[in-house]
């Protein structure tokens, strides 16, 4: 017993559902430590005895090669009685208490896996439900923690023999992997029709001859059902297209591996790490001239959004199909993903004529994250499977739990506690009961599963928004009004752990200002906990409301009215001369035509005189398009005013102006739109050396979902370092009002803790 030690050891992080008991076990082994290791609600427990050097040894090998799928926040340890117990075990699940351990994403399949599945000798030969510790779902079926069987979807799922020998042993890669199975005891594959009945036959080998056949089959994945057709298949793309009543987005591309993706789009080292990722999110890439893919498959798109199979369905599909099929999300147009079994038979009964599905629960509906690469880095565009609901890591802790509830559309809520950060994943547009259900359903869930009790509630400023008006409904907690704003600033600064005070720079569609006009080009100085209104895009009518957002054409006749008569030749005039009058007739009279600064109704506008997008079908459409055109080879830029005193101004209208007079003047539409681009980007850097000139700082913070646009983000970032700035930009949250929650959250802790 002599020389001997035992050290009480506490891991905190993501270190459930990833294999980290097996490997403490057969570390501990390995180096011949007697002990204990197990699951609680704060993370792993652990207790080791032997030689000083040997649990040392254990420590730093804890630290320094944790197994592929753990995040390790902390870790703790302390001395312990030596009891002189022999023998390394596994403990039970320890209940009660603070909960603090984290869930784990889901995680596209390993390596291994793959290798049993193609293997003919293997008894997971072709299983679609192969999984082990280092892949398989994990958030899309956990009901509660701790992170076991019984609190997953796979409680109904009895193992078999040779599963729970798997299970049990301390030296196989399924150690106590919670979802283990095989085609003995585990989910199975049918394939439906529409009518819900079932189809004889291989599932699988019958759906790939009906996709080949230009069917549009339904696929059951991780988070909610998904819709497939070939992609090279018109026909069966229009078709799809058509059903779903998604006009003109692009869909997603599934291809078989890396050697499939290069043929269809430019695939750089970082993009491929990203294709590559365990997350598999989809990936925003550069389309080939000549890529073998339906013209209604991304219309007018340059870009293409690629991702790789990361279920062993997907791997079993695109193998046997050999081409690549669009993926898209299985609702109709705006809908939340369908994702309980009934519900997509009902839903999707007219879109799919068969229905390639299982009998494994989804318990949360989770949608394919978006993101894109800029400068070698992520760029969110869309945070949810894959990476939901790993927490971002607080520069500051949160003195009291915070619920953030988030903005409207691209809706995520946030909530905070200690130095966490639980962003949601995507729940959609709040735009109706279905998607509000998601909401609610989705703070409940969290709350459990993170154990929080929100003391403070943050919302947005605009009453009407359904965020809002669940936040005004709860009781028992202070409520923090936060401005839109603000929020997408704040959300940036957490994003980099920086406190400000910065020069916000927050450009979108449009957000509830506190002096009642709808803000949306604005440049703030500020911190966590407040802002400055130091300049804004000059205010212009949005003549009928929300329709001038569905029609672009409107915000043109807005800006032009202010002009003067508009010029009769330019095409957007000629377009719509019989509403013309009427709609600028709103405008003069501020008759449902409320006041904007919104940088995302400049761009409509120019996008609808440069282009032909008088309305659109999804969020951006015009601005997107505008980006499109715009030639990369122009450097010209139009001149636009800054008015003097505080706040400043920008002239929009001259930028307006420019734009009319070059169209007249014959100029082709690439070079307008450029010339348009690299006058924002001058406006950008302007806007803050004002700023800096008048005593402000020299960090830049870029946000709101105008700076998705890869033109000018680019060139307005490149410009501000060249002028001395630093320049911060997203790269953990989206941009988009898909990061507002995380910004609402750090401001309601920010004010928390004045």
């Amino acid at each position: 017993m002599s020389g001997r030690v035992r050290a009480g050891i506490r891991v905190e992080g993501v270190v459930q559902g990833v294999g980290f008991r097996p490997f403490v076990y057969g570390l501990a082994t390995r180096l011949g430590l007697d002990g204990l290791v197990g699951n609680d609600e704060r993370g792993v427990f652990i207790e080791v005895e032997g030689g000083p050097d040997r649990v040392e040894e254990f420590l730093t090998t804890l630290r320094g090669s944790p197994p592929p799928l753990a995040v390790i926040e902390r870790i703790s340890a302390g001395s312990l009685p030596s009891t002189g117990e022999s023998g390394f075990l596994i403990a039970r699940s320890a209940t009660g208490g603070d909960r603090r351990a984290l869930v784990s994403p889901d995680v596209a399949t390993c390596a291994d896996c793959l290798r049993e599945m193609d293997d003919p000798a293997d008894r997971r030969h072709g299983y679609a439900f192969t999984n082990c510790t280092n892949c398989g779902p994990r958030f899309t079926i956990v009901r509660d923690v701790p992170y076991d069987r019984p609190n997953t979807t796979m409680a109904a799922f009895t193992m078999c023999e040779d599963c729970a020998r798997e299970y049990h042993d301390p030296a196989d890669r399924r150690f106590h992997a919670q979802p283990v199975c095989c085609p003995a005891c585990g989910p199975r594959l049918r394939l439906l029709g529409g009518d819900g009945r079932e189809i004889p036959g291989d599932p699988l080998a019958r759906a790939v001859t009906l996709l080949r056949g230009g069917e549009v089959v339904a696929v059951k994945g991780l988070g909610g059902y998904h819709l497939a057709a070939l992609a090279s298949s018109e026909p069966a793309v229009a078709a799809l297209r058509s059903r779903k009543h998604r006009e003109d987005k692009p869909f997603a591309v599934m291809v078989p591996d890396l050697a499939a993706a290069r043929l269809l789009c430019d695939v750089d080292s970082d993009e491929e790490r990203l294709l590559e990722d365990r997350a598999r999110p989809i990936v925003l890439l550069t389309r080939l001239a000549d890529a073998d893919i339906a013209p209604s498959a991304a219309p007018g798109n340059r870009s293409l959004g690629l991702m790789l199979p990361y279920t062993p369905l997907h791997h079993l599909l695109m193998r046997a199909l050999a081409r690549p099929v669009v993926l898209t999300s299985g609702n109709v147009s705006d809908e939340p993903i369908a994702y309980r079994d009934a519900d997509a038979l009902e839903r999707l009964g007219g879109i799919a004529g068969a229905f390639l599905t299982h009998d494994r629960p989804i318990h949360t509906r989770t949608d394919d994250s978006v993101v894109r690469v800029f400068r070698g880095r992520e760029l969110p565009i869309r945070r949810s499977r894959g990476y939901a609901p790993r927490p971002l890591p607080l520069a500051w802790g949160v003195p009291r739990p915070v619920l953030a509830c988030g903005a409207e559309l691209k809706h995520t809520f946030c909530l905070a506690k200690g130095d966490h950060a639980f962003v949601s994943h995507h729940i959609g547009d709040l735009e109706n009961h279905e998607t509000l259900r998601s909401f609610t359903d989705g703070v409940e869930h969290f709350r459990r599963l993170f154990d929080i009790v929100p003391e403070v509630v943050a919302h947005d400023l605009h009453p009407e928004y359904l965020s809002t008006k669940f936040a005004l409904e709860q009781e028992g907690a202070d409520l923090v009004g936060v401005q839109h704003h603000h929020a997408h600033i704040a959300s940036c600064l957490a994003d980099n752990g920086v406190a400000g005070p910065v020069i916000g720079v927050a450009f979108d569609g449009l957000g509830y200002g506190p002096d009642g006009t709808l803000w949306g080009g604005e440049f703030l100085v500020a911190d966590l906990a407040g802002f400055t209104r130091s300049g804004h895009l000059a205010t212009v009518p949005m003549p009928g409301g929300a329709a001038a957002i569905r029609q672009p054409w409107r915000m043109a006749a807005a800006y032009l009215d202010l002009l003067g008569d508009a010029p009769a030749d330019l095409p957007v005039v000629r377009r719509n001369a019989e509403r013309w009058d009427a709609v600028t007739a709103l405008a003069r009279r501020g008759l449902n035509a409320p006041h904007t600064s919104s940088m995302g109704r400049l761009f409509d506008a120019v996008a609808a005189m440069v282009g032909e997008r008088d309305s659109i079908t999804y969020e951006g459409q015009a601005a997107i398009e505008l980006e499109q055109c715009a030639d990369p080879a122009e450097t010209g830029a139009y001149a636009c005013r800054l008015t003097d005193g505080t706040p400043f101004e920008v002239r929009g209208v001259d930028l307006v102006e420019a734009v009319a007079g070059d169209l007249q003047a014959g100029t082709e539409a690439p070079v307008v739109a450029a010339r348009f681009h690299n006058a924002v980007v001058q406006v950008v850097a302007d806007g803050c050396s004002r700023i800096r000139e008048a005593g402000g700082p020299s960090t830049v913070a870029l946000s709101g979902g105008v700076f998705q646009n890869m033109l000018l983000l680019e060139r307005a970032a490149t410009l501000l370092e060249e002028r001395g700035f630093r320049v911060l930009l997203h790269h953990r949250v989206p941009p988009n009002d898909g990061g507002v929650s995380l910004g609402q959250a750090a401001v309601a802790a920010a004010l928390d803790r004045h």
